[in-house]
């Protein structure tokens, strides 16, 4: 395949944070990325067209998180009322086992889960591009192809992107066996040009052989020797053995929205559906946004959420979890009765619910089209560039997902989120994961596209949001861009931004809470329908190069 000419305007573009749209609409971390969504709606491409080509060029412009050497969720409403939920999380290779990230001791030794070689589960991505083009209208050459011109001929970094590429040059020498198009011996700096040619040859393969120009031949040998010079255990039959999996998406009422996310190995999901279950007897709305009542009642329901989470969540393939019962109208009302207005509640007392014998580095975008197609992905490599590891002559960055297992039963992965013998490693077993892509109806009609990265705050970001839009009546900007605070159990301490109200945090440590500030927390994309004069809306977040394109 040639390329022959800039379609792109690579080098010549600006973040867009907001726009309202008459047709269709686009979010997402990179403004070329969005660029390329809505030129492939323009082409008469549908959402999901759109989407699967915007992570292609996502793998290409937002390296950070954006894969080919990842993975992640979809979820979709198309206008015929399908609801889909494709998973292509990452998964352990056979190879792995249950303690091989523990030291003779039995400590864990978590550097060997979070970087180099030993740290990648096999990759998702591509195939779930492929899973995906069964609901697409486009060729695949034709979604794929931006990608390979911006990798090919290169393109403009934005600041962002320079500090982040030149704050990680020891880590990206350290863990490389060869040179890669991100190492430079002076520093990156805003609109200096980068060009993937490794990675323009990968995408290229994949363009003409499908989804075995990923898994089989050339790539899949690069792969593999990449592994065996860094001590990793994937293997050729790992790569071809993945395939991605069609879900039944999670699906529950809040009051009189229908609310359409991911199932696991996601716990976002879940989790998400507990916190909503949770909150809407408390008629939350009257309180203020972001006052200290709000969000004592939302952190009290985010802690007992998140101790579920540790202690039953994990790949349904390999375990058994009682996913009916924890979602239970009852028993999430059971969960709130110790909750006590103005009075911190303590992770110490408070521990997973009981129930009866069952017998941050990611990336996210939306697509709303103008037939009503709404599709929501967050895709990812888990830490900032995943293991830091550049497949050789291949050119793109392995994921560190193995990290999102429990490595040790009680101990803390890098998000501080502490898992249970349902995450354990298994050979085949996908790792739980807090990505939460998630679409609201209103009137069965797509209404919320919404979703973040954040590692362990993903689920409680788009709580927040949720609650935003219905509950507290924001708008879509003061939505995306309000302060935001976190509480996921353990530690029990309340993360909040640093702009986050004083007098708020004052109140919160006279009611008991530990309050600590923080950097960004996600950066979330949103898109809404407004069904009074049908224009769509969507902000890209303030915290990032976030930018929003449509038609």
């Amino acid at each position: 395949m040639q390329v022959r000419a800039q379609t792109v305007q690579a080098f010549n573009y600006k973040v867009e944070k907001h726009g309202i749209f008459r047709e269709a609409a686009v979010a997402s971390a990179h403004p070329l990325a969005s660029k390329v969504g809505r030129m492939i709606l323009a082409k008469g491409g549908n959402a999901v067209d759109a989407a699967i080509a915007m992570q292609w060029a996502l793998a290409v412009v937002y390296p950070q998180a954006g894969n080919i050497g990842g993975g992640g969720f979809m979820v979709a409403h198309l206008n015929d009322g399908r609801n889909l939920a494709i998973d292509y999380r990452e998964m352990a290779p056979a190879a792995a086992y249950r303690d091989m990230y523990l030291d003779e001791d039995g400590s864990v030794n978590s550097r060997k889960s979070i970087d180099g070689h030993l740290a990648v589960g096999v990759p998702g991505t591509v195939a779930g591009l492929f899973a995906s083009h069964r609901y697409a209208k486009l060729p695949m050459a034709t979604l794929i192809a931006p990608a390979i011109e911006l990798a090919k001929l290169g393109f403009a970094v934005t600041a962002a992107e320079a500090r982040g590429l030149n704050s990680l040059q020891s880590r990206f020498k350290q863990f490389n066996t060869s040179g890669n198009a991100f190492i430079r011996d002076v520093p990156w700096q805003e609109g200096d040009t980068l060009v993937q040619t490794d990675l323009a040859n990968t995408l290229m393969r994949i363009s003409v052989a499908g989804e075995k120009g990923f898994y089989e031949g050339e790539t899949a040998q690069l792969i593999v020797a990449e592994m065996q010079r860094g001590h990793g255990i994937i293997t050729l039959d790992d790569l071809k053995n993945y395939k991605a999996k069609y879900r039944d998406a999670i699906i529950f009422p809040y009051k009189g929205y229908k609310v359409i996310t991911m199932p696991l190995p996601s716990s976002g999901g879940i989790i998400l559906q507990q916190m909503m279950g949770m909150v809407e007897p408390y008629s939350i709305g009257k309180f203020k946004h972001n006052s200290a009542e709000a969000v004592q009642l939302m952190t009290e329901i985010e802690r007992r959420a998140y101790a579920d989470r540790a202690a039953f969540l994990g790949d349904e393939d390999f375990v058994n979890v009682p996913v009916a019962a924890i979602t239970n109208p009852g028993y999430l009302t059971r969960r709130m009765q110790g909750y006590q207005p103005g009075i911190a509640g303590n992770s110490e007392q408070i521990q997973a619910g009981q129930i009866p014998d069952p017998s941050e580095q990611t990336t996210h975008l939306n697509v709303l089209d103008a037939a009503g197609n709404a599709v929501s992905v967050t895709t990812t490599l888990n830490g900032s560039y995943g293991s830091k590891v550049v497949v050789s002559r291949a050119g793109f960055f392995l994921n560190n997902e193995m990290d999102d297992f429990s490595a040790k039963p009680g101990v803390a992965n890098m998000y501080g989120l502490v898992g249970n013998e349902a995450n354990a490693i298994a050979p085949g077993k996908r790792m739980l994961s807090s990505m939460t892509p998630t679409i609201v109806l209103k009137e069965n009609q797509p209404y919320i596209v919404t979703g973040t990265p954040g590692g362990s705050t993903i689920i409680t970001s788009v709580f927040q949001t949720l609650l935003n839009v219905i509950d507290f009546k924001l708008d879509a900007m003061e939505t995306v861009n309000a302060p935001k605070f976190h509480h996921q159990w353990l530690p029990d301490v309340i993360d909040v931004e640093a702009d986050f109200p004083e007098p708020v945090i004052e109140a919160l440590e006279k009611m008991g809470y530990k309050v600590h500030k923080r950097g960004a927390i996600g950066r979330t994309e949103l898109i809404i329908k407004h069904g009074e004069n049908g224009q769509i809306e969507a902000v890209g977040d303030k915290r990032g190069d976030d930018s929003v394109a449509g038609i």
